[in-house]
């Protein structure tokens, strides 16, 4: 276990479902091995149960009625839901072991009293049966969504909540993220047997099943009955979704490295031409995505017309499908990228979502400007521009704050999706690109399957960089304070000439100032801070580095003599390269 006290609980689920197409309604079982690797003994553990949201007075209810800037797509639809639209999730015979356990149901959470403990280091087995009822389509999740797919099932099981070394994390679902347990997930899905699942796993019986999943050359046998049953596997993974539909076209698309790309979508106007260019883009698009930030390690992915816009799974995504080429190229992007973030390393996105959020967006936008060929020298201005609109409205949070327990939407989407990924640009201001892109890789190596936090990722990036960047991580996770650099005053001495620095925001950065010459020449200053405990590599494009002083962060202003006459400068900047995120850039740049 280490000093760190780390460790990580192991699921192993075997579930059986069988859905009714005309009630909406679904019954189950299910095993899972549950396996305490923590140094603590449990008296208690907690499942999901996330379609109890979708019901008035539910929580998610409540707030969305509440907030000042609610989420469109819900608003007060829950509380106007009726009794055959509501959704609901019951566990019914809960047993640990065989012995009976008792349990309350608290809203979307099911509270578990043990018949005996858990000890540390060892594996019980849970049995219980399951009934619930698909929602219609408001959130992630549901049933008959404005595009006409049928169900969308994601957060559709009892679902163990985690337990690590911060505890329990049996966070009630109000309308944000999801931390689970990575495991082996066995599922066997009885439907009707027009319609066609895609999504999570592996399908054991293509041959039996067909729906464009046989073998080439393979004819499948007639349904003898008006139900067909479904069986995925899906190793080390932390969630199971499926989506279900009688209307699926299903696309397959086998890759040169052995990944399997399935498309579902209803044909028609709105999709089909669309969908079958998608084909193209999902291959490019892991190819890219595996080269830059880790080797994605399974042997699929699932891209599957449903839910209420983008949202990611394992081994899969949810995406509305009646787009525009680059709309869907971009959402399918966006939500593949999560592969990495959400479904590899799987940070806890409810305490960290800029993590998960803002590094997919990070790798998303490199990633469309690749493979849409956009050659875009600005490609991540769009989360510039909407960190500092947040900065500037006065409803900006810690991006410490729990993804729940924003004050707004805003604050939160800004925070997560934006000023998550200007973190990471900015990190490769800070470090350097190079080394920021190394380190990328790095971090996926080292922590994939383990959950990583802020510390663990600035530890990687400080051992790939031999700097200090625990301050890094203190003002811009932790505080809202803000960049903004001024040049205050230029002045010719003789042979020299003197440029006056100042600090007007709270936050200070190391300055990579760059002098333009009349004769068309460049050079540049380099002022790390003192607490970096180093200098960043000089990095490819950059003018020659001529002078490098450390800035104590207490000092407000930095006086550099440069051994030059002013009348040769054509123009001092500080930061060219536009990926410091200062607020005011105008004082950046003087020009004579």
């Amino acid at each position: 276990m280490g000093q760190t006290g780390r460790f990580q609980q192991a699921v192993d689920y075997k579930m059986e479902v069988s859905m009714d197409v005309q009630s909406n309604q679904y019954t189950g079982t299910q095993e899972l091995v549950y396996t305490n690797n923590s140094p603590d003994t449990l008296t208690r553990v907690f499942y999901h149960l996330y379609y109890n949201a979708f019901q008035p007075g539910s929580m998610m209810d409540v707030r969305s009625r509440t907030i000042a800037d609610p989420d469109r797509r819900v608003g007060d639809r829950i509380a106007n839901l009726q009794p055959n639209e509501i959704g609901y999730l019951h566990v019914k015979k809960l047993k640990m072991n065989g012995k009976a356990a008792q349990s309350s149901e608290v809203g979307t959470i099911l509270e578990v009293e043990l018949p005996e403990p858990i000890l540390p280091n060892s594996e019980v087995t849970f049995t219980l049966e399951f009934e619930g009822q698909v929602p219609v389509q408001i959130r992630r999740s549901g049933r008959d969504s404005e595009e006409g797919v049928r169900y969308s099932m994601s957060q559709w099981y009892p679902k163990l909540a985690n337990y690590d070394e911060q505890g329990w994390h049996a966070n009630p679902y109000i309308g944000r993220e999801f931390y689970g347990i990575w495991g082996d997930f066995d599922v066997k899905i009885t439907i009707d047997k027009n319609y066609t699942i895609g999504g999570t796993g592996y399908l054991q019986n293509p041959n039996e099943i067909g729906h464009g999943y046989q073998d080439a050359g393979v004819t499948v046998p007639e349904a003898s009955g008006e139900t067909l049953t479904w069986h995925f596997k899906a190793p080390k993974v932390h969630d199971f979704m499926w989506g279900a539909d009688d209307n699926y076209q299903h696309d397959k698309v086998e890759m040169e490295n052995g990944i399997t790309v399935h498309h579902f979508y209803i044909p028609g106007e709105k999709t089909s031409e669309n969908w079958e260019k998608l084909k193209e883009y999902t291959p490019k698009a892991i190819t890219y995505l595996s080269e830059h930030f880790g080797q994605y390690p399974y042997k699929q992915f699932s891209v599957v017309q449903g839910g209420d816009g983008g949202m990611e799974y394992a081994m899969s995504t949810l995406i509305t499908g009646e787009r525009s080429l680059p709309s869907l190229v971009g959402v399918m992007v966006h939500e593949l990228a999560h592969s990495w973030y959400h479904g590899v390393l799987a940070t806890n996105e409810s305490l960290y979502p800029w993590m998960d959020e803002g590094f997919t967006s990070y790798a998303s936008n490199l990633t469309m400007n690749e493979i849409m060929n956009r050659n875009s020298s600005s490609i991540h201005a769009g989360s510039y521009r909407g960190y500092f609109s947040l900065a500037k409205s006065g409803v900006e949070e810690p991006m410490s704050t729990h993804s729940d327990h924003y004050h707004t939407n805003r604050a939160y989407g800004s925070a997560a999706y934006s000023k998550g990924a200007v973190f990471m640009e900015q990190l490769g201001y800070v470090i350097g690109a190079e080394v920021r892109d190394r380190g990328l890789l790095r971090y996926f190596n080292e922590w994939k399957f383990k959950h990583p936090n802020v510390n663990d990722l600035i530890r990687v990036m400080e051992k790939e960089s031999g700097l200090e960047l625990d301050w890094y991580k203190e003002y811009f996770v932790n505080s809202t304070k803000t960049i903004d650099y001024g040049i205050k005053e230029v002045k010719a001495d003789g042979a020299t000439t003197q440029i006056t620095l100042e600090r007007i925001g709270l936050m200070p950065m190391p300055l990579d100032v760059v002098i333009t010459y009349k004769d068309g020449s460049k050079e540049q200053i380099y002022l790390p801070l003192v607490i970096m405990r180093g200098e960043k590599e000089i990095e490819a494009g950059m003018p020659e580095r001529i002078l490098s002083e450390d800035w104590p962060w207490t000092n407000l202003t930095k006086t550099i003599t440069l051994s030059k006459e002013l009348e040769r400068i054509e123009s001092i900047e500080i930061d060219p390269s536009g990926r410091l995120a200062d607020l005011e850039r105008e004082n950046n740049k003087v020009e004579f």
